[in-house]
């Protein structure tokens, strides 16, 4: 038996960087051999890959544009084919653009759902064909709360993501389980200003900012327990459910 026959492996996309780069880490410290996908970020896959492999893990790294569909299969089938133990497929690899719906062409939506919907939904499906038992978490947004439509496409691809992880749930059922994980905010890009952070967290009723490791400790939950699919796991300090909306008992006038 190789080594690679040794332990499970998970198929991570967008690992290189940011979220993916956490699940990768978190899932090579509980035993996970990484198979790790990457796009554009070349010098971050070679840097992630040497991190993952001082942890104990055996990793490959496979390039692929997930927004060219045809080449989709062929990843999966490489992962499966180095990993015979392919057993976790983490779709974490997202496009973003903000746009409310009057200024939205149809070309940002094209590019927005080719990455965050249509991938996923190939990449389960040959993932599904490929492996005997397995798991797959989609990363969704906790966005998918609410009617924001300043991210008109970013936002409808989201929330077809959550619509067809529980779809999934149901048409691969019981071989595969599939689950969503929904972040809030943890690892906020870089351009946004302390300004805007201290008013976005004291809209969550937990007052702070979430850490990777929150987000990690849920993908393994979501991993880990046999008997969970189907399901968006909202890790945001409560933010998704925040809104408590305009009643009688809220109306100004009525004090």
């Amino acid at each position: 038996m190789t080594y690679a026959d040794a332990r499970p492996a998970a198929l991570i996309t967008g690992a290189a960087t940011r979220l993916g780069r956490e699940f990768a880490l978190a899932l090579a410290d509980v035993g996970y051999d990484i198979a790790m996908h990457y796009h554009s970020s070349v010098a971050d896959a070679g840097a992630t890959a040497r991190e993952l492999q001082a942890r104990g893990a055996e990793v490959q790294a496979f390039r692929c544009d997930l927004s060219e569909h045809e080449g989709l299969p062929g990843l999966v089938e490489q992962a499966h084919a180095h990993f015979p133990r392919l057993a976790v497929l983490v779709n974490s690899a997202s496009r973003y653009a903000a746009g409310n719906l009057a200024s939205t062409r149809p070309e940002t939506i094209y590019a927005q759902y080719a990455v965050n919907l249509v991938a996923p939904m190939e990449l389960m499906r040959v993932f599904a064909s490929q492996v005997d038992k397995g798991c797959v978490v989609n990363i969704i947004d906790n966005k998918v709360a609410y009617a924001q439509y300043d991210y008109a496409a970013y936002l409808l691809s989201k929330k077809s993501l959550a619509d067809l992880t529980r779809m999934a749930a149901l048409e691969y059922a019981p071989r595969i389980r599939v689950n969503g994980l929904s972040p809030g905010v943890v690892m906020p890009m870089s351009s946004r200003s302390e300004d805007y952070l201290r008013w976005r967290l004291d809209g969550i009723p937990l007052k702070r900012q979430g850490r990777p490791e929150h987000l990690c400790r849920a993908l393994r939950y979501l991993i880990d327990n046999d008997f969970v699919t189907g399901q968006i796991l909202t890790v945001d300090g409560g933010e998704g459910m925040c809104q408590v909306g305009r009643h009688s008992e809220n109306y100004p006038g009525a004090r």
